[in-house]
């Protein structure tokens, strides 16, 4: 288990906390979706998460032993991360990109062995992808590259797989297709996901657990269906809307009070 205990950070040279006594937990094989607007310290979380920056107070803990405890390689295997956008700097194949998720279990001046290369291929095949083995990972969509960068965390074998806005630059099929292949290795392959997101249609679709973030401080977590309500959503995004009961799933329309009035007067 992932546990986040008050939680504090602040950028240097700032008089004001980013983040403020943040605190919740993540269950193995669930999903965890922390949601809010944008500016509202969800990539701010992610990066104290994984270890990019580090908070001033509070404690990030996995099974009750505190991350910052742990060495760069013990952290390598334990979280698996999924930035939103990657660019190579060299002109990798798909197939070597996800390799590379494999650096943890290569000692430094040794090259990747054959199970290495049995989990970037078994990985790859387990995001349906294998098809594009030999492709330039520059050359494919971003739909693609997505579910290579997916695959690449898979190969590397961790328990936590943090996700920073996978979705956010995606079409709305590629959207529903890298989020179902989330849900689904976090079942299949007990793996804790953690993913930043900003629309709560989609939180409320695919998480197990919704943590709510607004002006670095949780304004509420819980199941979907019992914390998405009018009232929060209005208070985090600052619109007005009506809850539809969707096959089990509460999802978020907005009331538009200007086309009302427009179809008065018509």
């Amino acid at each position: 288990m992932l546990e986040i205990k008050k939680l504090c950070f602040r950028h240097k040279g700032s008089k004001e906390d980013t983040l403020k006594d943040i605190e919740f937990s993540a269950e193995l094989g669930k999903v965890t979706a922390i949601l809010g607007p944008n500016g509202s310290g969800k990539s701010t979380l992610f990066k104290c998460i994984a270890g990019i920056w580090k908070p001033y107070k509070g404690s990030i803990c996995i099974n009750g032993k505190e991350i910052d405890k742990l060495s760069y390689l013990e952290r390598a295997k334990i979280f698996a991360v999924v930035p939103q956008e990657h660019e190579p700097a060299f002109p990798y194949s798909v197939f070597d990109m996800v390799l590379i998720g494999r650096a943890p279990y290569v000692n430094f001046f040794s090259s990747p062995g054959l199970k290495d290369y049995e989990k970037a291929k078994q990985a790859l095949q387990t995001l349906g992808i294998y098809h594009l083995k030999e492709k330039s990972y520059d050359k494919i969509s971003g739909g693609e590259r997505q579910l290579v960068l997916i695959a690449r965390a898979l190969a590397q074998s961790a328990p936590f797989m943090l996700l920073d806005e996978p979705v956010s630059h995606l079409d709305f099929r590629n959207q529903i297709k890298v989020l179902l292949k989330i849900k689904e290795l976090a079942y299949k392959n007990k793996i804790t996901a953690l993913v930043t997101i900003h629309d709560p249609n989609l939180a409320s679709l695919f998480a197990d657990k919704i943590v709510v973030i607004k002006d670095g401080r949780i304004i509420g977590q819980g199941k979907p269906n019992h914390i998405l309500n009018e009232k929060l959503i209005q208070e985090v995004y600052g619109i007005k809307i009506n809850i539809i009961q969707n096959n089990g799933f509460n999802l978020i329309c907005p009331v538009l009070d200007f086309l009302k009035n427009k179809q008065m007067g018509a």
